[in-house]
């Protein structure tokens, strides 16, 4: 039985969303932007990378969201590892 979480908790804020690719392969974005963080619970498998700036989440129909988070870095690897 593995210990890895299922659930971490997150303060997002502003977020783009990828909706795919143009016909020139430019990705289409879509920004989102908020006042201020919100804490959301977010599940780990859903996540697919964390930078000093996003974290990267799938999302439906195949879309990517780019989540800004409070955090630190170094607290948002702690909790994935």
């Amino acid at each position: 039985m593995s210990n890895m979480k299922k659930y971490i908790e997150v303060s997002l804020g502003s977020y783009s969303v990828s909706h795919g690719y143009d016909a020139n392969n430019k990705e289409i974005m879509e920004d989102f932007v908020v006042d201020g963080f919100s804490k959301k619970i977010v599940a780990v498998n859903r996540i697919k990378s964390v930078s000093d700036k996003y974290i990267l989440t799938d999302y439906l129909d195949g879309r990517w969201i780019y989540w800004e988070y409070k955090e630190s870095y170094s607290a948002v690897k702690s909790m994935l590892l």
